[in-house]
């Protein structure tokens, strides 16, 4: 279906201030072989032009951050496990860790909401703890037809 996608992601860095980017735009939703998927077209807002990212949800047991196009990368987030993953940038390509700390899915066939956190590291050295939340509903004519950003 139609879906409007509303984002909400907090970045906490050590020695740092929160880093949070709330994001509402168009994207599609749908269920296939008992996982929900998310999929929605980044922009320029968030450095990501030309790129597809698509949300894998198995449950409340893992996330797949699967993004294509100009960058790629592939983020596993399983509640409880650290994943090697493979992670695209403008100056190259890194395999991080991803440690899954939390994930709540209350996606059904019409929406709903998502959440989970997860640290991620680079060499075994922590980076960051990152918490998204997510709300999908089925989108009216009149909703987002582009991206919407707000950063804090």
């Amino acid at each position: 279906m139609n879906a409007l996608i509303s984002i909400k992601g907090t970045v906490l860095a050590e020695d740092a201030q929160p880093d949070v980017i709330e994001l509402v735009t168009a994207g599609r939703y749908y269920t296939k072989e008992g996982k929900r998927y998310i999929i929605y077209k980044e922009s320029e807002m968030t450095g990501l032009e030309g790129v597809t990212t698509t949300l894998k949800v198995d449950g409340d047991d893992s996330v797949t951050l699967i993004r294509s196009g100009a960058a790629q990368s592939q983020l596993i987030i399983a509640k409880g496990q650290r994943q090697l993953c493979h992670y695209g940038t403008d100056f190259g390509d890194l395999m991080v860790g991803i440690s899954g700390c939390h994930i709540n899915s209350k996606l059904d066939d019409v929406g709903g909401e998502l959440s989970f956190n997860y640290t991620l590291d680079v060499n075994s050295s922590m980076v960051s703890h990152n918490e998204v939340t997510i709300s999908v509903r089925e989108a009216q004519k009149h909703n987002v037809k582009s991206n919407e950003y707000s950063c804090h």
